[in-house]
């Protein structure tokens, strides 16, 4: 009885075996009808990352008519397009904490509804499901007409910054940006606190990035030539030089920044780097016509 047993186990088994196996071989494999994408950028100092699918316009038309104008979209297809920040960031100045939101728009001929919700469970745009108090902001932004035809949905980030850049979201003759603004000056100023002004054993690289934060972004130009200098009075190199000559410029010492200039020239030569051979120049050209 127990051999029979087991053997009809066995049967049952190998009959189950047999139509998941025909199940599986009968299924076509098909090109997605809109392709699952992920894009990544780094905005500032934060990570976004945009997950969506993207649909093709195939002769329709798309705003106003396959997605309708004033009604909630769910910004590309099937289920709804995710946006991620690493870190806190202000869309058109509205402030959004990190975290991982679902991104829906409300199209409109002569503005848009940008949409972000903190439920990222819904298919789609939520249908009933979804609920206005669960948006965690909703601001309006000016769509703009494209000379030529994008014909597969398109997000992606141009204008890139040090501290900002511009979401994009592409499709037919429309084009719809979103200004993203990260604090990239507070995470920066923090770390030359600790590292370069309360630090100890500070490094002629530290001393030379901290410096040129400085000298770019307008604070105290005083300070950058001193932690410049001693960059290079400890390890002096032609780009780090070159940086100096132009702070030595901006506070008007045309003496120095032609002297420093030329032995950066000097170092580039030697390292056959005729790019910063070339940027030397250009600098004591400019400091010539200023004297």
């Amino acid at each position: 009885m127990k051999k029979t047993l087991t053997l009809n186990l066995a049967w049952s088994l190998a009959i189950a075996m047999f139509f998941l196996g025909n199940q599986a071989s009968a299924q076509i494999k098909m090109p997605a009808a809109s392709p699952a994408s992920t894009v990544k950028q780094t905005v500032g100092m934060t990570d976004v990352t945009v997950e969506y699918s993207r649909p093709s316009m195939k002769g329709r038309k798309i705003f106003g008519d396959l997605a309708p104008y004033g009604r909630l979209w769910r910004t590309g297809a099937n289920g709804s397009t995710k946006i991620t920040f690493s870190d806190e960031v202000m869309l058109e100045g509205n402030k959004v904490p990190a975290g991982q939101y679902a991104l829906y728009t409300v199209p409109g001929e002569k503005e848009w509804t940008i949409v972000i919700h903190k439920n990222t469970k819904h298919w789609g745009d939520g249908g009933k499901d979804y609920k206005q108090e669960e948006d965690q902001v909703r601001f309006k932004v000016t769509p703009k007409k494209l000379a030529d035809k994008v014909e597969t949905f398109t997000i992606g980030f141009a204008n890139l910054t040090n501290n900002g850049g511009t979401l994009q979201i592409m499709w037919e003759n429309t084009l719809v940006p979103v200004k993203i603004t990260t604090d990239v000056d507070t995470k920066v100023m923090s770390q030359i606190q600790e590292k370069v002004i309360n630090g100890t054993n500070v490094t002629p690289a530290l001393y030379a990035a901290a410096a040129s934060y400085y000298a770019d972004n307008n604070k105290d130009l005083k300070q950058a030539l001193t932690w410049m200098k001693q960059a290079n009075d400890k390890d002096p190199k032609f780009w780090t030089l070159h940086q100096q000559a132009k702070i030595q410029a901006k506070l008007n010492d045309y003496k120095g920044a032609t002297a420093t200039a030329q032995k950066s020239i000097e170092l580039a030569k030697k390292e056959s780097n005729a790019d910063y051979v070339a940027l030397n120049e250009k600098l004591l050209a400019e400091i010539k016509n200023k004297k």
